[in-house]
């Protein structure tokens, strides 16, 4: 890309205020050198790296990189194996910490799920190096200063440097208050030759004695270093000089250390100034509402309100500029002051954001262009060195373009062929539009010739435009109007100011027929687009309460569906509770048929009649949530029912296995002893799965009871356990037995307590107690029967 356009269209200003926003000396260098780029895969990736950085500064306020030094000097000094200063060292102890914060950083945000595809990989090159990061932190201060925990000689030194110092002040002290102090011309120690020494009288000099290191410029004071603290100043002198060894030594030692790390060191920097970079593209974007373009290769450009970004955005007027798809040419026409060169240069500063991965001032979805060359000619150039009119200076820069431009570039013209004869520059501005054309090049040119209105609207894949001006007025507005082509407004300009009704008429007669019609067909469309502006105004805005209108019976309609499932599941509850009453009941009046079917010693009711009933009184509640849609189950067991199949009997909730089909609505259906004649609706078929294993209660009578005296439920999940131990007491029950034991072993003691509560509540059971030590234990329960 030619720099002559970034200086026509001042984008380095776009680049001055990115680097405002960087935080290190390199960001700032980078972004002052911001390359506009012609390759589409260097276009997006940049483009996707200020998309990823948006999202980091909307989440988590950007990426945490503070003020670094540019420490690339620093570097080559260690390459030359030369000692730091603590003040290099500081800026290198920046990056390290730095670098170790950002490492951190991107490790919440992989955890967080955050997408940032394109920084995640530029993390993973910074090289976090804890043990000397750790070792220059105990060493160096952020502002350069070598700490006490640099070395136990470091901070011996330093302490005795305050002994010394704290001696040297309560002597002088002493002279500040007694027969001393009317020796003083001020009551105050200080320092001289960086020794302490005190400001005394010029006449009293001898009274003090010891060394005179300074006087005043009156000569009337002198600053004396009492002999009594001579020998104290010169301890604290040789502490001071051992300090300095000291802290030689240990930069010497630091810097010893970072040998071997100049490589990460380059890499570090260089990673963060790229986060930095891209942490000031973000924050511009927020700055100007920017959004995201669109790369379109074939150079079809669609900018949505775009807006010139050096503008101020409280004032700029947003316009839509569409081309490339249908036409490739757009001729601005209209009078000067309307706003038509800012327009030329809004879409060239935009496309040159664009093509630096920047985000642009527009709306969503809007698309740009990939051109290899943007080629400017914008405003009057002329130069009194080379003596050349606005017009030759005009064609010298047209002549240029002309000789690079191809199908990949954009050109922009201002007042093309001005600054000559309006009937000759009207003829070379079509012909230049004309050449331009040959080359499949894009164009946008703006011109007040009255001619290029007739060639925009016959030449192909050319279209007029115009900037709006209010007559009422007589202001521009700003306003981009595509497919209108702009006219003079000469005449009510000049009605308006006063210039009498005869010499307007007079003029209107010197111009042409034609002009006239085009002028008033002009004036008539402008008309219409306003009409259509009032007519789309008021279709959006019914179209906004209309759905608003539509939201709202939306969230109505919502409430009632929740407010219904609601209800119903209340009823479910209230049904539910009602009918576990009610088995509560039969239960009870179960237990006393089998008391005196037990006194009686009779079997007089049948074993699976009880069961049966029983297992009515389950099938009576409600399914409180439907997740299983049992009718389309049955519906689809239906159809695959045949003999052999296993099939779950929904009224008794146990398994059978089909014998034979009596009819279409019913089916024999053996259940472990017992065969039955049951509906079809009762039955949904299981594939044949293989039935689970299960501790087997076989009812029958006392006399013959196969029922055995314990049942084991060691293995088995907690509600099936607790529903088997239930079958199981019923039939010990019925077989007479006058206690049993329920294995459910130790574990974690869930199945044991959930047996316990289930005993508590049978009211068949009488009592029940852990088995003796040696039959189970606490693993093992005995229960008595009533």
């Amino acid at each position: 890309m030619n720099k002559k356009i970034e200086k026509t269209l001042e984008f380095q200003k776009v680049r001055q205020k990115l680097a405002e926003y960087a935080t290190s000396e390199m960001g700032k260098q980078l972004l002052l050198q911001l390359p506009v780029e012609t390759d589409e895969r260097k276009i997006q990736k940049k483009i996707s790296q200020t998309k990823d950085g948006v999202n980091l500064l909307r989440l988590k306020q950007g990426v945490p990189i503070p003020r670094l030094q540019d420490i690339t000097f620093v570097i080559k000094r260690l390459e030359l194996e030369a000692s730091l200063n603590a003040l290099e060292l500081a800026a290198v102890l920046r990056v390290l910490t730095t670098t170790r914060d950002v490492v951190n950083f991107f490790e919440k945000v992989a955890e967080e799920g955050i997408e940032v595809p394109t920084l995640l990989p530029l993390a993973d090159k910074l090289v976090h190096i804890p043990s000397l990061t750790k070792q220059l932190r105990l060493s160096i201060s952020e502002d350069g200063r070598v700490l006490d925990e640099a070395s136990t000689a470091l901070k011996g030194i330093r302490q005795g440097i305050s002994k010394a110092e704290e001696a040297i002040r309560q002597q002088l002290n002493s002279y500040l208050s007694g027969k001393s102090a009317s020796y003083l011309s001020d009551s105050l120690i200080t320092i001289r030759n960086d020794r302490y020494v005190l400001p005394v009288k010029a006449e009293y000099k001898s009274a003090f004695g010891g060394t005179v290191h300074d006087q005043s410029a009156s000569g009337q004071t002198l600053f004396i270093e009492p002999q009594a603290v001579v020998n104290l100043n010169n301890r604290l002198k040789e502490l001071q000089v051992q300090e300095r060894a000291e802290i030689t030594r240990i930069l010497w030692e630091l810097t010893e250390m970072l040998f071997p790390y100049t490589n990460e060191l380059k890499q570090n920097q260089y990673v963060l100034s790229q986060f930095d970079v891209v942490n000031a593209k973000a924050l511009y974007a927020k700055e100007l509402k920017a959004t995201e373009p669109i790369i379109d290769t074939q150079n079809h450009v669609a900018l949505w309100q775009a807006r010139h970004p050096l503008i101020d955005q409280r004032e700029v007027v947003a316009n839509d500029i569409i081309i490339g798809e249908e036409y490739q040419a757009i001729v601005i026409t209209g009078p000067n002051t309307g706003g038509k060169t800012i327009l030329l240069k809004t879409v060239g500063i935009i496309q040159l954001m664009a093509q630096s991965g920047l985000f642009i001032p527009a709306l969503d979805n809007s698309k740009v262009g990939l051109f290899t060359e943007i080629f400017a000619d914008i405003g009057d150039e002329q130069s009194i060195e080379q003596s050349l009119s606005t017009f030759s200076s005009h064609m010298t820069s047209i002549v240029d373009i002309l000789n690079h431009i191809d199908e990949k570039s954009l050109v922009l013209l201002d007042e093309i062929g001005s600054g000559t004869d309006p009937q000759e520059g009207a003829s070379l501005a079509i012909s230049i539009l004309d050449y331009m054309a040959t080359k499949s090049s894009f164009v946008i040119a703006t011109t007040h010739y009255p001619e290029l209105k007739a060639y925009g609207y016959n030449r192909y894949g050319t279209i007029n435009a115009s900037m709006e001006f209010d007559s009422d007025t007589l202001q521009p507005t700003y306003r981009f109007l595509l497919g209108v082509p702009g006219r003079s407004n000469a005449f009510d300009i000049s009605q308006r100011l006063g210039l009498p009704e005869e010499v307007i008429t007079q003029a209107k007669g010197y111009i042409s027929l034609e002009n006239q019609e085009l002028n008033e067909m002009i004036s008539d469309l402008e008309q219409k687009r306003r009409l259509v502006e009032r007519d789309s105004l008021t279709i959006d805005q019914q179209l906004e309460e209309s759905t608003q209108l539509l939201e709202e019976l939306r969230q109505e309609a919502q409430a009632l569906k929740d407010q219904k499932e609601r209800l119903i599941e209340e009823a479910k509850e209230k049904a539910n509770q009602l009918i576990d009453e009610s088995q509560e009941e039969a239960e009870k009046l179960i237990s006393d048929i089998r008391q005196m079917q037990m006194k009686s010693k009779q079997s007089a009711i049948k074993e699976h009649e009880f069961i049966e009933k029983r297992s009515e009184f389950g099938q009576l509640k409600h399914e409180q949530s439907l997740k299983k849609n049992k009718v389309l189950r049955k519906e689809r067991a239906k159809k695959q029912l045949k003999p052999g199949m296993s099939v779950d009997v929904t009224s008794f909730g146990q398994r059978g296995v089909l014998v034979e089909k009596v009819s279409e609505k019913e089916w024999v259906v053996q259940m472990g002893i017992i065969k039955m004649k049951l509906p079809v609706d009762d039955l949904i078929g299981l594939d044949n799965e293989p039935e689970p294993k299960k501790q087997q209660v076989v009812l029958r009578s006392a006399s013959q009871s196969h029922v055995k005296p314990e049942l084991d439920l060691r293995g088995q999940r907690y509600e099936a356990a607790l529903k088997e131990m239930d079958r199981y007491l019923d039939a010990a029950i019925l077989a007479n037995y006058p206690r049993v034991t329920i294995i459910h072993g130790k574990g974690t003691g869930a199945l044991q307590k959930g047996v316990h509560k289930a005993l508590k509540r049978h009211r068949s059971v009488k009592s029940y107690e852990y088995a003796p030590m040696n039959t189970g234990g606490t693993g093992a329960t005995i229960v008595t029967f009533k």
